[in-house]
């Protein structure tokens, strides 16, 4: 079976070599004529896998090794029967960890204040802990979950920009969500309110949010790895797409995707990533999310380059 990696997942190296034939590429060697004999794909967010990448192909099953999926279009792989999977919740702790650390740095007093969470999924439950940790007033809002009758006391995205002090946002990118941070909603909002988005760059319409009086914490950007300069000025911390970047979190990933596909092509096997070796977790320590922003801002034509070569962060949460 021929299976092709993203050379740059973390992890992964050696777990499939002894049961496939494996080829480990970087994200722009993943090309149309590459994957032309691949059975699977194990990838991350950077290759699109679209008509144009699979068109004629072997691939039978795509894994990619992160929450989000909006990179597959998963219509085009449900008309032509390839299976995908993502990895729901692998790094929900580790975006836990990087919104703490947002609101410790932009709130200096943060108890009594009001946060309002869009999108309540393993992510937003992870910091909806967070918030109550921190003795904030949570405000919920989670259509599709309120929709199918979960008891939790949601509230509408208007009654939250209305409301919150800092509103932060973990939704996946569709059609509902798409520039869903507009003028329109950004009118609602505090003028002085901090909208933080570790979710998906386009849930925040860019030119709105660069004519808006609020204050942003962003860490996915439309059209990266090009950023707007203007923007990656006015956030007050500016990241490179790192929320979920802790080695614990690349960890889940890279086991869900690995074991989803031992599944899928009957391998019979369950694999387990190695963390020995690895730093402890020291609880004495805090996030330094803040040297992260200085280092994009200082150098943005970095970006990928920031991402792949990200040092060891561990999940304190």
């Amino acid at each position: 079976m021929n299976v092709i990696i993203d050379s740059h997942i973390p992890l992964i190296k050696g777990l499939l070599d002894n049961v496939c034939n494996v080829t480990y590429l970087d994200p722009l060697e993943i090309t149309h004529s590459a994957v032309k004999y691949a059975d699977a794909l194990i990838i991350r967010t950077r290759t699109k896998c679209n008509s144009e990448l699979l068109e004629g192909s072997n691939v039978k099953f795509i894994a990619t090794a992160t929450i989000g999926y909006d990179h597959i279009d998963t219509d085009y792989c449900l008309r032509k029967g390839i299976t995908w999977v993502n990895a729901p919740g692998c790094n929900a702790a580790s975006v836990a960890n990087y919104i703490d650390a947002a609101i410790r740095f932009v709130l200096p007093s943060f108890n009594g204040k009001t946060i309002g969470i869009v999108g309540v999924g393993h992510v937003g439950s992870k910091v909806l802990e967070v918030a109550e940790n921190l003795g904030m007033k949570v405000l919920l809002n989670d259509p599709p979950r309120q929709m199918h009758g979960d008891e939790l006391p949601f509230v509408s995205l208007e009654h939250i920009a209305l409301n919150a002090d800092i509103i932060t946002l973990h939704v996946p990118l569709d059609e509902t969500t798409y520039h869903l941070v507009n003028s329109a909603f950004l009118l609602k909002c505090k003028p002085d309110a901090v909208i933080i988005n570790a979710s998906r760059g386009a849930v925040l319409n860019t030119f709105d949010v660069l004519n808006a009086t609020q204050k942003f914490v962003i860490d996915c950007w439309e059209g990266e790895p090009m950023v707007n300069r203007s923007l990656l000025d006015k956030a007050v911390l500016a990241t490179p797409h790192i929320a979920g970047y802790s080695i614990d979190g690349k960890a889940n990933g890279t086991v869900m995707a690995v074991n989803a596909l031992s599944k899928y092509f009957n391998l019979g096997l369950n694999f387990t990533v190695d963390m020995l070796g690895l730093p402890p977790k020291d609880y004495s320590v805090r996030y330094d999310i803040a040297s992260e922003s200085k280092a994009l801002k200082a150098n943005p034509e970095k970006f990928e380059w920031f991402r792949n070569n990200y040092p060891i962060r561990r999940d304190l949460l």
